[in-house]
């Protein structure tokens, strides 16, 4: 079992590194011993949500400098794996937003630990239907771009009878699609923690979670509980060290 102990101004949190993301474990596991994180802060706290660091530039920060777009300038492969989620202490690394990162790779440094809420049943049934309904919209809006010239042409023509059927063809298509996939259902394993660890669902399958704390959960919801001013940067520098174990 592969550990790094996290010292912080809060006290201590020590996390596993999941064998099965290797390449963010080693990465982690490298930068850990070399040193990196040293000095650096807890730059990014959403109550409720996550905690955030691994940004070189945070190190002696002033008050007030924006922080998040530090980094070894490099990004890693996505790891993202089903069963790894984002149950409440889930290690995960942080990265740029789809629109220019589709391919999900992650950030070389930066990283979150995840809290969250524990959700109801009927909480988990309501957002598998918002995962659902968006999901389908996504695979929606991919067959339009598939037969986007053949739109263009009904279009053009003002066949509205034609746009109707083609409309009507790719939403059974969506839906065939959509169950064949099965978007949208979260897994036993997914329903169990978030009814009872907690956890931010929503962002499995979006990002690698390559790791859990397995001590000092408590020390994560001192910090995620702590006063924040300006781009959700606590008032009081939280400061981080590491050592593998």
């Amino acid at each position: 079992m592969t550990k790094v102990k996290i010292t912080t101004t809060l006290g201590d949190i020590i996390v596993r590194l999941y064998d099965e993301t290797p390449k963010h474990r080693d990465n982690f596991l490298k930068l850990a011993s070399e040193g990196y994180y040293n000095g650096t802060l807890f730059h990014r706290v959403i109550k409720g949500f996550m905690i955030q660091g691994g940004d070189p530039n945070s190190i002696g920060a002033p008050a007030g400098q924006a922080l998040g777009t530090g980094g070894p300038n490099y990004t890693i492969e996505a790891e993202i794996m089903p069963e790894l989620i984002h149950k409440r202490g889930a290690l995960a690394a942080a990265r740029q937003g789809d629109e220019v990162n589709p391919e999900r790779r992650s950030s070389g440094s930066q990283f979150y630990i995840a809290w969250g809420q524990q959700y109801k049943s009927s909480q988990i049934a309501q957002m598998e239907k918002q995962l659902r309904m968006q999901a389908e919209q996504q695979i929606f809006n991919g067959l339009v771009n598939e037969r986007k010239v053949e739109i263009m042409n009904l279009r053009r023509n003002r066949d509205r009878e034609g746009l109707m059927e083609l409309q009507t063809e790719l939403e059974a298509l969506t839906h065939s699609i959509a169950q064949q996939k099965g978007v949208g259902k979260l897994s036993d394993a997914q329903k169990e923690a978030y009814t009872t660890i907690g956890g931010v669902p929503h962002l499995d399958g979006q990002y690698t979670v390559f790791g859990e704390v397995i001590e000092g959960l408590e020390v994560v919801e001192k910090i995620q509980n702590v006063a924040t001013g300006s781009a959700d940067r606590p008032v009081e520098d939280i400061q981080m060290s590491m050592i593998v174990l």
